[in-house]
């Protein structure tokens, strides 16, 4: 399986509204839940106004549109990412998976994928 690295470093905040946020470039994910409003988004598009933020994070995400019948997938890579010591925070969209990974970790996780039989394409 093919993974892509996401070009852009990445962040995580928590917000207390989304009433207020801008255009946040080529990537972004808004989840509000009853309890928390989180985004992740490039770290140069970041709301300034924030609860929780976390900056330094890389996203892998796997190459093609995954089938919902497909299982095991994110599984696999969680599996294989916990196995060499790196903690995950995971998306998925309608088409594929995003993991998202600390930029200190990054190349621990390419390694990790690489020996797991995963192809890493830039």
């Amino acid at each position: 399986m093919k993974l892509h690295i996401f070009p852009q470093p990445l962040t995580v905040c928590q917000l207390d509204q989304i009433g207020s946020l801008d255009r946040f470039g080529e990537f972004c994910c808004l989840l509000q839940t009853p309890g928390e409003i989180t985004l992740v988004c490039p770290t140069d598009c970041a709301p300034q106004a924030y609860i929780q933020r976390e900056d330094g994070w890389r996203a892998l995400y796997v190459d093609g549109v995954l089938e919902f019948e497909l299982v095991g997938i994110l599984a696999d890579i969680s599996s294989v990412l916990a196995g060499a010591g790196v903690s995950i925070f995971a998306l998925s969209t309608y088409n594929t998976d995003y993991i998202l990974v600390k930029e200190d970790k990054l190349q621990t996780a390419v390694q990790a994928l690489c020996q797991g039989g995963y192809t890493i394409l830039p």
